[in-house]
């Protein structure tokens, strides 16, 4: 038993130690990029969420940090109605937020159910080749961003699969193995700190994916981070899939 414990503590230092390199290499990398507002090409009909399923173009991504310009809910907003996006809404929760029930969360932001309350988490490939070192590549890209109900559990497995399916089994099954990004690496890659991050105005174009169960709520409006720890926003589902064009797949429990 101790030699297992000592194994897996080396295991998390190798990890560290490897996110570490990646984090200053991606510093560098992304330093010498700049990122434009983008507007997504308008959508072709039909259902929003079967239209987008197995897609993806670049979200939308400014160079500005949360900090910097207008503030964050003008900045996003102007973001969220270049793509078109008109349903929308920003609303500032307790400091005791993340401490309270779902229930009680659900009714500060007149949620219609608790399974409308999601969450954005990013995520990073932790087998990926040597050669994929950012997001530039959407079908086998090293960061994803996964949005999920917080009632759901999110599978891990089933990302594995799609992504393996997506890229026609050229790259080895053992090569996607998506686990939650260290929080230094989120911050600098989205520009959101825990428990404010959100898929709108990123620092970087990282690819979206989000859980179909979340395409399904029904009314179509959910509610995710909004930038700042006690800021929400609220969105019109077929319009997020619009704006954002995640992949869209179950991949929750």
């Amino acid at each position: 038993m101790e030699a297992w414990d000592e194994l897996r503590r080396a295991q998390t230092r190798i990890l560290e130690r490897i996110s570490n390199l990646e984090l200053s290499l991606l510093s560098r990398t992304f330093a010498s990029c700049s990122f434009a507002v983008s507007s997504p090409p308008a959508a072709s009909g039909g259902d929003a969420a079967s239209a987008f399923s197995g897609q993806l173009s670049p979200p939308l991504a400014v160079a500005a940090t949360p900090d910097s310009g207008p503030g964050t809910e003008a900045r996003l907003s102007a973001i969220l109605r270049s793509g078109g996006v008109a349903d929308f809404a920003f609303k500032r929760v307790p400091g005791d937020y993340y401490e309270r029930s779902y229930e009680e969360r659900q009714r500060i932001l007149g949620a219609h159910s608790i399974d409308h309350l999601c969450k954005s988490i990013v995520m990073v490939n932790t087998q990926a080749p040597s050669t994929v070192i950012d997001c530039k590549d959407r079908n086998n890209s090293k960061y994803y961003v996964v949005v999920v109900q917080y009632t759901a559990r999110l599978n891990a497995e089933a990302l594995k699969n799609y992504l393996y399916a997506l890229n026609d089994g050229k790259v080895p099954k053992k090569k996607f193995n998506l686990r939650l990004t260290p929080e230094e690496t989120s911050l600098m890659l989205t520009g959101f700190e825990h428990n404010a991050v959100t898929c709108i105005g990123m620092k970087t174009e990282i690819p979206v994916i989000l859980d179909e169960a979340i395409a399904k709520l029904n009314p179509d409006f959910f509610w995710l981070g909004g930038g700042e720890v006690d800021l929400k926003l609220g969105i019109r589902t077929p319009q997020f899939i619009d704006c954002v064009k995640p992949f869209i797949i179950s991949c929750s429990m």
